[in-house]
């Protein structure tokens, strides 16, 4: 099904690229979901096809876009899922660094999602069709815990949970530069970022509270490792804050961190992945009423990169 947007550019707008100009008025969709639109000649400026994402809009200019979304399904894959907790209602599972959780614009298999359907054939419908079972998401490039319903009223029950703040959450977070405090909290309310759309930002457009707590499990010459226990649940907030503490994450060049490093006399490029990692999480089973605390060691390149920075104290 398509839908039809027209803009006229204003004077103010005049020389933006098209790409940017549409990513701003349109918010529902990517700046990537835009281009292929343009690339298809669904959009126009004037009485033309555009030309290319990056072409300047004049002022003035009627601009139309045939917005067609593409079909998506999340489908059975048959792909690795290290399971840590599972029974009738739910599983917990400890997903890898570079997995996306779920299928959407511009991702349509690989997903975590597609390995659950493969395991248990049936999810729990409240998320959607492209988000079966999934009640809560983690990055791409964040490893760590997420939890899936298996049928609609666990869905509910865990979803009250994460809105009343109920569920307990602790991340490791390896930041660049030595924390001064042992422990403190970043009390920042977070919002999308007004220039770049796909970051978000203390004070940003429609901030919402957010609170983070952390507290200091290692120190290095030049870097910090942290436990960070969100008390919301804003998109990157925990990025988002540790970078507003002028501490962001090793690796998490979107918010700030260097893409060279320096260790043992060397510069080499940073990790290839944010070193954030969902380490802990706690809830109320939604059926049996039973606590359940779970827990996920560090994956072996975030510990290899900790036993390099030790191996360089001693």
């Amino acid at each position: 099904m398509a839908e039809f947007y027209e803009f006229q550019v204003p004077a103010d707008a005049a020389g933006m690229r098209l790409d940017v100009f549409l990513a701003r008025r349109m918010p529902d969709w990517s700046r990537s979901a835009l281009q292929r639109l343009i690339r298809a000649g669904l959009v126009t400026v004037g009485s033309r096809p555009a030309r290319k994402a990056g072409e300047e809009v004049p002022a003035g200019a009627r601009i139309c876009v045939q917005a067609v979304r593409e079909e998506l399904r999340a489908s059975p894959e048959d792909l690795p899922l290290a399971i840590v907790y599972e029974d009738d209602d739910l599983l917990v599972v400890n997903k890898p660094a570079g997995m996306v959780v779920h299928v959407g614009a511009g991702v349509k298999s690989g997903t975590l999602v597609n390995a659950l359907l493969h395991h248990v054939r049936q999810l729990s419908s409240a998320g959607g069709e492209l988000r079966p079972g999934i009640v809560h998401r983690l990055d791409k490039l964040t490893s760590g815990l997420v939890v899936a319903a298996k049928n609609d009223f666990t869905h509910r029950a865990l979803a009250a949970q994460f809105k009343g703040r109920e569920v307990r959450k602790t991340y490791l977070a390896l930041v660049h530069g030595r924390v001064a405090k042992d422990s403190g909290e970043v009390n920042q309310p977070i919002g999308r970022d007004p220039v770049r759309r796909t970051r978000m930002k203390a004070g940003g457009i429609g901030a919402r509270e957010a609170l983070t707590r952390y507290q200091v499990t290692r120190r290095f010459p030049h870097f910090t490792l942290l436990e960070a226990r969100p008390h919301t649940g804003r998109t990157h907030q925990i990025r988002v804050h540790l970078a507003w503490l002028g501490h962001p994450i090793v690796g998490d060049t979107r918010y700030g961190a260097p893409g060279k490093l320096r260790l043992a006399g060397r510069e080499v490029p940073t990790l290839p992945r944010t070193f954030l990692h969902a380490a802990q999480l706690e809830f109320q089973h939604p059926r049996s009423g039973l606590h359940l605390a779970l827990r996920a060691a560090l994956p072996a390149d975030l510990s290899a990169f900790i036993e390099n920075l030790g191996a360089q104290d001693r």
